[in-house]
């Protein structure tokens, strides 16, 4: 995953390496960070790519995909018995951010929907989980661009899942009981 990345990174560099002189931006946002609150028992480490775009106004849109692995584990495994766990997400959002006063910083707003998908294995393989949930996110964040092609990026975002409140008649969406944190900081190219 970690060659995959870095395959992506590089090759984003090269195509921000020329102006670019369209009137709308696309953004491209490898990034590290960690999960806290809610349901996870301790923060935990959290890697993943957003691609957006901004159009020439305040509006753009994104997919954001990250995976925080161990997302249930504790120093102490034994308490739990877990051996493996992680909580994936890939988000479809909405970005509403304005330019700064400063040139290159654009604080923004973003909220969205997609999938929530938790696992949770033991030992011995006896108890396993392997959830895929509808769920959302809401966050806020900063990016300042250094030079033309290349920013920095810290973002804060709370995760929640969505289910069914009846799931025997019609659909009836209500919060569900899982959610966490992410906060995330990560080298924004643009092209």
């Amino acid at each position: 995953m970690l060659k995959r990345l870095a395959l992506v990174a590089a090759t984003a560099t090269a195509l921000t390496a020329t102006p670019s002189t369209a009137a709308a931006d696309w953004l491209f946002t490898p990034y590290l960070g960690v999960t806290f609150g809610g349901d996870t028992v301790s923060p935990h480490v959290a890697y993943g790519l957003s691609a957006g775009w901004m159009g020439a106004g305040i509006i753009g849109v994104e997919v954001d995909a990250a995976i925080a692995p161990d997302f249930l584990d504790t120093d102490d495994d034994v308490e739990f018995g877990f051996t493996e766990s992680s909580a994936t997400t890939l988000m479809a959002n909405l970005i509403v951010g304005a330019p700064l006063g400063a040139p290159g910083v654009r604080p923004y707003v973003s909220g969205g929907a997609g999938l929530l998908r938790t696992s949770v294995s033991d030992l011995d393989g006896f108890f396993e989980i392997d959830d895929n949930s509808f769920g959302v996110n809401v966050g806020a964040g900063i990016i300042a661009f250094v030079q033309e092609n290349v920013g920095l990026r810290g973002d804060v975002r709370y995760f929640r899942s969505v289910q069914d409140a009846d799931p025997g008649g019609g659909i009836d969406l209500d919060l569900g009981g899982f959610d966490f944190w992410r906060g995330t900081f990560g080298v924004t190219f643009r092209f």
